[in-house]
């Protein structure tokens, strides 16, 4: 706003003091309608965070359940200000496993980061016990339903993440 001048500024600030604009954190506002989507702007409220864990498998639809915030991925020694509004769990890893398997999407209208398919199939192997081994069997098995599956990446992912031996043992169950 500051580059249309400092009337449009000004107005700006005066529509978040009558509610017609929120501050999502600082120097970040959005109306209404902008925060009643199912989407946010990832990258702008925390840049280079990657949806991850409940958020991507509803976007993946790969289970029934909605997410009760966003989840994002962030480097583990990095700190992150969430705002308030909207509600935003973050998940910390290492270095060497958070760009394993990162793809980018526009979902309305939003680049946003997110874990691939395989990604999230072995995250859901990897904390089964968090979870749930219920909502765990519900991922495995709406992915083995898909005809785009993969099942040679999704066991390179599971090598990487520590969870191959797990992964080979849900497999020759379902398969």
């Amino acid at each position: 706003m500051k580059e249309k001048g400092r009337a449009a500024y000004y107005k700006m600030l005066e529509s978040a003091r009558q509610g017609e604009l929120i501050q999502v954190r600082r120097g970040l506002y959005a109306n209404i309608d902008q925060l009643s989507s199912s989407m946010i702007d990832i990258e702008a409220i925390i840049p280079g965070g990657i949806l991850c864990l409940w958020s991507a498998w509803s976007i993946h639809q790969l289970t029934t359940s909605m997410p009760q915030a966003y989840h994002v991925a962030i480097k583990r020694d990095r700190k992150v200000v969430t705002p308030s509004f909207p509600s935003i769990e973050l998940h910390h890893y290492t270095a060497s496993i958070l760009e394993i398997g990162v793809s980018k999407m526009v979902l309305e209208g939003y680049n946003i980061r997110i874990y691939d398919i395989e990604r999230c199939v072995c995250d859901a192997i990897k904390f089964r016990n968090k979870i749930g081994i219920d909502v765990c069997s519900e991922i495995i098995d709406n992915y083995l339903t898909r005809p785009e599956r993969n099942i040679s990446k999704l066991l390179d992912y599971a090598r990487q993440l520590r969870v191959g031996t797990i992964l080979e043992n849900y497999l020759q169950v379902k398969l």
